[in-house]
């Protein structure tokens, strides 16, 4: 093994909460390129979530610090996300509409109010020199979360292609549609659900090393 290869995973862990922002904030921007960059840039970060992991188990450079980095780089990206879906166009409007303002918004507190839970547990093993490690149903959980944040930016990009006649004109009023529909609220108090399950399943049976 490369001595420089057991800083590889926990740099890239330290580059996906750097590029949280810059991502969260081009798909702010409401703009063609804006959107489309910054959800590829998403994507990218969520396989650097993949990669350092893989990595790091494959050279056998795991590591408290490690450990502590990877939950929190996916807070940052994953939580700022959701925190940012309401206030994106038609997003916002597609999940407010079927069940008043207020759903969304339970989703999403209910989704940090777990992660924030798991995060003061996670500190206080680490108060007691132990570390809480990642569940495999919390793996999946990510999983799923990556998989509606994706679905909605590459939907949200794709949408700007209604301004084309044709077959993409028509495709971006299909991606559109999508968005605003009672699908997406579904997809997000499913995600919620998930999240909040994994959540309890760390408090029932802590598993520490």
């Amino acid at each position: 093994m490369l001595p420089a290869m057991k800083h590889v995973p926990n740099a890239l862990t330290v580059g996906r909460i750097i590029a949280a922002p810059v991502c969260l904030y081009l798909l702010w921007t409401g703009t063609v390129w804006g959107q489309l960059a910054g959800a590829v840039l998403f994507i990218l970060a969520a396989i650097t979530d993949w990669l350092d992991g893989r990595l790091a188990r494959e050279y056998g450079v795991s590591s408290r610090l490690g450990q502590f980095l990877d939950p929190l780089a996916d807070k940052v990206l994953v939580l700022g996300a959701f925190f940012l879906i309401p206030f994106l166009e038609p997003i916002g409007t597609g999940l407010t509409a079927p069940a008043g303002a207020w759903l969304p918004w339970l989703a999403i507190g209910a989704i940090a109010a777990r992660d924030v839970a798991v995060t003061v547990l996670r500190t206080v093993y680490e108060r007691q020199g132990r570390s809480l490690a990642t569940s495999t149903a919390a793996k999946w959980k990510t999983a799923w979360q990556l998989t509606f944040l994706i679905t909605a930016f590459v939907f949200l990009a794709g949408r700007h292609l209604e301004a084309m006649g044709g077959a993409l004109g028509a495709l971006g009023q299909f991606l559109s549609a999508a968005l605003v529909s009672p699908a997406a609220l579904v997809f997000l108090v499913v995600t919620a659900a998930v999240t909040v399950y994994t959540g309890v399943l760390y408090f029932r049976s802590p598993t520490s090393t």
